[in-house]
């Protein structure tokens, strides 16, 4: 399983949108900023515990979500496919390589 760090910011790229709006400040300050329970407690004027608990409800609820609608499964399973066709063709010319390369992150994306 991807590191906690790496999968909260996976599950909020892909479900952030569905939680409140201090859900959504907490996460991005915590995992994406790198700030502290402390300085978003401070910044918030709320104890170090009313961060942790809001924190953990944001990553439980976001992990519900994954556990029911699996995006960010395809999308790891679709992002390893894509490096495997890229490897079995690794021996086209670079230009070759190059389109491929950008018609597959074109399917990716959709």
């Amino acid at each position: 399983m991807l590191e906690k760090t790496t999968q909260m910011n996976l599950l909020y790229d892909f479900y952030g949108v569905m939680l409140t709006e201090k859900q959504r400040q907490f996460v991005e300050l915590y995992y994406l900023d790198d700030l502290s329970l402390a300085e978003i407690a401070e910044q918030f004027e709320i104890s170090r515990q009313a961060v942790h608990d809001n924190l953990k409800r944001a990553g439980a609820q976001l992990l519900d979500y994954e556990d029911k609608l699996r995006l960010v499964e395809r999308f790891l399973h679709r992002m390893e496919t894509r490096q495997q066709v890229l490897d079995l063709l690794e021996d086209l010319p670079e230009e070759k390589l190059a389109q491929l390369e950008l018609l597959l992150d074109e399917l990716i994306a959709e």
